[in-house]
C-alpha cells in the first residue's frame, strides 16, 4: 500500500521504518526541518521497561499538593480557561487509585518489554549506534517512604517477570560508583538491570537514513493543515505544500494529534505535559553517572550519553507553551549537582524543552479508528523513547493485516475512552 505518516519524531520514523521493511511505500510529511527535532530531540535518554508507570497512582493527589508547595517542585500547574486541561486532569484524579494503577502500569509495561526486545534486535540487525548503553536504571530513594512505597511496583515487576534488585546504600554505590561521593543522601534504591539508555535524537535521525535506504520518503518542511474524508476513509491530508493522497494513513503528531483528529471528530484523550532537561559535558568521567539515575524526590532522570550527561524532568501542565522557565532549569541542575557534583560543568548546559503527549492512565493510544485507513500512534507520554521499536512494530503489523506479536487489550480507543476490548479492529486481527 501507499501510506502516509503524519510525524517525523522518534514514533512516527519507527512506524515508517517498519511499514517498509513489510513492504509498504512509505512517505513521512513533517513541519520540521528534519526528523526527531521536536520531543524526541532532547528526552531524558532512558529506555526504561521496568520504570514504565503511570503518573496516576493512589496518593498522588495528596503528593502533588506536597510538589507544588516544594522549591524544586516536579509538578507545575498553570491554570487556564482550556476545558481539555482540567478534562484530562480529572481524568486523571479518576485514575489515581490501586486497581487502576496496577492496570495501567501492567499494559504500560508488556508493550515497553516488547519494544526494548524489538530494539535489541533492530541494533543486531543495522549496527544502528546512538551513545548507547544497556547498564539499567537505578530508581534512587532519599527517604524511607519512598523505598517502602517500591512494594506496589516490585509486584508488578514481579507479575511481569521484570528483573530488579532492592539495593541498600552499598549496593546503590556498587552499580553507580560516583554516588559513593554523596553517601547519606539516600537509604537505597531500586535497580532495573534490563533498562538501556542513548540518545533520542540520534537514534531517529539515523534509522530515519535507514528507512531512506528501505525507499521512506521524507518532506520536511510541510505543514499539515487538515485530512480529507470520504465517508468511512481518509483520502488525503491537506498541506500548505498542496493536497497528498494515500491508501492508508498513521498519525504520530505527538501532542498535537488530538488537534488534527477533532477535525474529523474523533476525540482521544492526549493532552501536552512540558518537559525539560539540560544537557552538560562531562568534566570527571569517574563522577559521572553509569547509567541512569533516577531521583525519586524531584522526578528527575540522570543519564549518561556519551561524553554527555543529560539531566531529564518536570511535569508542566501549561497547554501549548514552549518557553523556558528559569525555575525548571534550577531544579534540575540542583538535582545532578546534588548527586553528582564532580560528574558535569552546569555552567556549560544546554536548555531544552519539549511537549509529552501524556494520557490520563499512561497507556497510549494505538491502532485503527472509525475510519476504516486512519490509524493511530501517540499518546506515549514520558515513554515515547521506551516504547518507539515495539508501537511502531505492533502498528506495521495492524496495518498489514497481521496479528501482533503481544496482545493489544487496553491499548484501543473506542469514541467514548479506552476500552478493554478493541471496538475497531482490522480484519484478520485480535486483541
Amino acid at each position: 500500500m501507499k501510506i502516509i505518516v503524519l510525524g517525523s519524531g522518534v514514533i512516527g520514523t519507527t512506524s515508517a521504518y517498519y511499514l517498509a521493511k513489510a513492504g509498504h511505500e512509505v512517505t513521512v510529511i513533517d513541519r520540521q526541518p528534519a526528523a526527531g527535532m521536536e520531543t524526541s530531540f532532547a528526552n531524558a535518554g532512558e529506555v526504561s521497561p521496568g520504570y514504565s508507570a503511570p503518573w496516576a497512582g493512589p496518593g498522588v493527589p495528596m503528593k502533588a499538593v506536597k510538589w507544588l508547595l516544594m522549591q524544586h517542585s516536579p509538578l507545575v500547574v498553570r491554570p487556564a480557561f482550556d476545558p481539555e486541561m482540567w478534562r484530562w486532569m480529572f481524568q486523571m484524579l479518576a485514575n489515581c487509585n490501586q486497581k487502576s494503577y496496577e492496570i495501567n502500569k501492567g499494559r504500560m509495561v508488556r508493550l515497553a518489554e516488547y519494544s526494548r526486545d524489538c530494539l535489541v534486535q533492530l541494533r543486531a540487525d543495522t549496527g544502528i549506534a546512538y551513545d548507547e548503553r544497556s547498564q539499567g536504571t537505578l530508581q534512587l530513594f532519599r527517604t524511607q517512604k519512598q523505598l517502602d512505597g517500591s512494594a506496589a511496583d516490585i509486584a508488578v515487576l514481579k507479575r511481569y517477570g521484570v528483573p530488579y534488585s532492592l539495593l541498600d546504600p552499598a549496593g546503590c554505590e556498587q552499580v553507580e560508583p560516583a554516588l559513593s561521593n554523596v553517601r547519606g543522601k539516600f537509604v537505597g534504591g531500586l535497580q532495573l538491570p534490563g533498562d538501556e539508555t542513548g540518545d533520542c535524537f540520534k537514534f531517529t535521525q539515523r534509522l530515519a537514513q535507514m528507512a531512506e535506504g528501505l525507499g521512506v520518503k521524507f518532506r520536511q518542511g510541510v505543514d499539515i493543515q487538515r485530512l480529507v474524508v470520504d465517508g468511512d476513509r481518509i483520502t488525503g491530508v491537506v498541506t500548505d505544500k498542496g493536497e497528498l493522497k494515500a491508501d492508508s494513513f498513521v498519525l504520530a503528531l505527538g501532542s498535537y494529534s488530538p488537534l488534527l483528529l477533532r477535525q474529523v471528530g474523533i476525540r482521544i484523550p492526549v493532552y501536552p505535559v512540558k518537559g525539560y532537561s539540560i544537557t552538560i559535558p562531562i568534566v570527571d568521567a569517574a563522577g559521572a553517572p553509569e547509567s541512569t539515575v533516577m531521583d525519586e524526590t524531584f522526578k528527575v532522570a540522570i543519564t549518561r550519553l556519551g561524553d554527555r550527561i543529560r539531566v531529564g524532568g518536570t511535569a508542566e501542565i501549561a497547554g501549548y507553551d514552549l518557553r523556558l522557565h528559569q525555575a525548571r532549569r534550577d531544579t534540575l541542575e540542583h538535582s545532578v549537582s546534588d548527586l553528582f557534583p564532580k560528574g558535569g560543568d552546569t555552567s556549560k548546559a544546554e536548555f531544552w524543552c519539549g511537549l509529552r503527549p501524556m494520557t490520563p492512565d499512561g497507556t497510549p493510544v494505538m491502532g485503527p479508528t472509525p475510519f476504516r485507513n486512519l490509524f493511530l500512534n501517540t499518546g506515549h507520554g514520558t515513554l515515547g523513547w521506551t516504547m518507539a521499536c515495539g508501537s511502531g512494530r505492533v502498528l506495521a503489523d495492524l496495518v498489514s493485516g497481521k496479528q501482533p506479536e503481544i496482545g493489544l487489550e487496553g491499548l484501543f480507543m473506542d469514541r467514548y475512552g479506552r476500552s478493554n476490548k478493541p471496538i475497531f479492529v482490522p480484519q484478520g486481527v485480535t486483541a
